[in-house]
Order: structure tokens, then sequence, then C-alpha cells
């Protein structure tokens, strides 16, 4: 009898997770829609959706189309039901936003950093959310967590194990939260949530297989593979920053020697620049005046980014390469350089149908992502019965 009442525990969380994820990607929907479309008998899609109604993670509107018969009621998602909040670990800077449950950013936040001692990042971290959550709007469930986006090694405990630009080494930023906060909140390496980010609203939305590349400071890479982020054995995949592409070569922030994100990052773009010239922006608008020597950086960065891209490509075959993070506001520089140096290295047959672009969402890549992390939790927490 306890084995039965369990299965039926199982069944019911299935398929209320399931009518909720129609409504989520099919609003508008009718009850009978969802029947059809999920093979669920109509008594029980009727009784599944009374009880989100009840939960207020879904609405009714007025009558839609017929097609015959009384026109049926329209369901909705509630994406105003909680919020999230996602927040960006950058090395020059921290980014936060407020999202809606559909990842609509309605209040977002940015601050420049230039030192990133764990105390004072922490610091930023903890006004950031108090002026979020000061700012969001009444709802039934108000923050339903908070995302993280860290660059390093983040293990299955959600602890940051090792931080090398940053500076930090088993830092346990997820208990610190949830003891100030009293919400759930989940930590994720910063590639990983930009790859998701874009494959949930940017770049990525109509593609199987992507690579996205976090160009900053350092370098990272999120890994989508058959639609599903691919994580490693311990969490760790997408280090791609740190693969050598030059045996006795420079000397990295990870202790070693010749990687990837030593020759194709912001941080060795500075490196090769003028020493007055301290950022980004800066040479950006350098370039855009027409200076010869800013514009001659960024193809030296793009040919090396190419190098790494060319590597991943030959291993990955991906649909879809995106840059994104802060390199990508050189698009105009970089691209011509990183798609010269894929024509001649990458074999032939993985250049045919794959596709390379850069970032929809500006910065906001990885705090989207770690947004809908947070969202998803949310969502399969309460399609849970009690």
């Amino acid at each position: 009898m306890e084995t039965k009442t369990w299965n039926q525990h199982i069944v019911k969380k299935n398929n209320k997770a399931l009518v909720l994820q129609q409504i989520i990607e099919k609003e508008p929907i009718s009850r009978a829609d969802i029947a059809q479309v999920s093979g669920l008998h109509k008594a029980t899609v009727s009784s599944l959706v009374n009880e989100l109604l009840e939960e207020e993670l879904i609405y009714e509107s007025g009558p839609g189309e017929s097609s015959g018969g009384r026109r049926p009621v329209i369901l909705h998602f509630n994406k105003n039901a909680g919020y999230a909040i996602g927040i960006d670990i950058g090395v020059n800077y921290v980014l936060s936003v407020l999202t809606d449950l559909k990842g609509n950013i309605l209040t977002k936040k940015n601050q420049v950093v230039h030192e990133t001692p764990y105390p004072a990042i922490m610091s930023i971290v903890q006004k950031m959310i108090q002026s979020l959550m000061e700012e969001m709007p009444e709802s039934r469930y108000g923050i339903v967590g908070i995302g993280v986006g860290v660059p390093g090694l983040v293990n299955k405990d959600d602890t940051i194990l090792l931080a090398p630009n940053l500076g930090w080494k088993n830092i346990r930023l997820k208990e610190e939260l949830e003891h100030l906060f009293h919400v759930p909140v989940t930590i994720v390496n910063e590639a990983n949530a930009g790859a998701i980010g874009e494959q949930k609203f940017g770049a990525g939305v109509d593609y199987q297989n992507i690579i996205y590349i976090s160009a900053g400071i350092g370098i990272g890479v999120g890994i989508i593979l058959d639609n599903e982020l691919y994580h490693g054995h311990n969490g760790f995949s997408g280090e791609m920053g740190h693969m050598i592409i030059d045996m006795n070569g420079k000397r990295c922030n990870c202790g070693s020697r010749g990687c990837w994100e030593a020759y194709a990052s912001e941080h060795a773009l500075l490196e090769m620049a003028d020493e007055d010239i301290d950022s980004l922006e800066s040479l950006i608008e350098l370039a855009e005046n027409g200076n010869p020597i800013a514009q001659n950086l960024f193809k030296k960065i793009g040919n090396y980014l190419g190098f790494g891209i060319n590597n991943i490509i030959n291993t990955f075959n991906p649909d879809l390469v995106i840059i994104g993070n802060r390199l990508s506001l050189a698009k105009q520089w970089i691209e011509e350089p990183i798609l010269t140096t894929i024509q001649h290295h990458t074999l032939g047959y993985h250049q045919n149908e794959m596709q390379l672009q850069f970032t929809k969402l500006n910065k906001y890549s990885t705090a989207l992502g770690v947004s809908a992390f947070v969202v998803d939790s949310f969502i399969k927490e309460e399609t849970t019965p009690s």
C-alpha cells in the first residue's frame, strides 16, 4: 500500500510539473489543449490546473477561440508570482538583476570594482541584494531565490573551490547568503550560467549544441550538448581558458604556463596596451577614432581567440559558438580575425553548418542564466505535492 501511495505521489508530481511546463511554454493555452498535447486525461488536467490556480502560479483570462461549442477559458503563467535575483561577479565588476519568473529584467545594478578580496565583494553583493529586494513589487512568493555566477570552479555543493582571477579559494558564499537573506541560493560557474542565459533568452534559442565563450579578464566556456548543460564528473567542465596553446608560454594566474586566457583575454589585451590605457572601454574609444595601434591590438586578440575556438570546434562540432562577456563589446574589430583564423585552421567539415555569433544579451548573459537556474528550482519545488 505504501509503495502504491508513493508511486501515485511521484506520478502526480510529474503530471503537475508537465501541466505547468505546457502553460509556461505554450501560453495562452486551454485545459483541452493541455490534455491533447500532454496525453493526460481531461479530469486530471482540470484538477492539476485548479491546484496551480490556488497557488497563483497561473491565472485565467476570458474565453479563447472556439473550435466548435463553448469557447474555452484561457490559462497563463503568472510571471509575477515571485521574483529572482541574478548576480554576476566579474574581476572588474559586480552586476545584478531582478527578474520576473519569465526572465524579464525589472531592475539592474552594475558596479565597477578594482580589487576583489572576498569581504569587499561580499559587501557589494549584500548591498545590491538588499536594494533589489526593496525595489521588488509585492507578490505571493516574493524572492524565490538568488543565483550567483562566479569565474571559477564550483563543486556540486555550490562551494567555490578556486577562482584564480578573484584570488578566492574554498569560499562558501551560498551558506553566507542563505543565512543573511533566508532564501535558496545557487552558485554557478559564470560561463555555464552565460550559456544557459543565451540558450533561454539570447543567441542560442534555436540551437541544440552550443559553446559559449565568456571572454573577460579570464576565459571560461559553457558547453551545451543535445540541449543539456554539460557539467563533467565534478561540475568542473569548461575551464578551457586553461588549455595550453604555448607549452613554454606566459605565466597564467592558475599557476601554469601558456594558457589560452593568458593570450586571448581582456587581461592579455590590457597587458599589450600602453601603460596609460587602463580599460577595455578606453581601447574601444581609440579604435572607434581610427587609432591603428588599438585596432591592431584587437586583431591580435581576435586571432588568439580564434586559435582556441578552433580547438573547441574540432573537439565538439557545435551548431553555434557564442562570444560573450566584456570582449564582445569589441565585436567590430575582433569578429573578422576570429573568423579568418577559424577558416584557416578548423577542419572544413565543421565550418559548413557551424555559426559564430556574439551575445544578444550584452553583459547580462550570466546574470539571466543564474536567475533562470533559480526559477527552474522554484518551479520544481512548487510542483512537488506536500
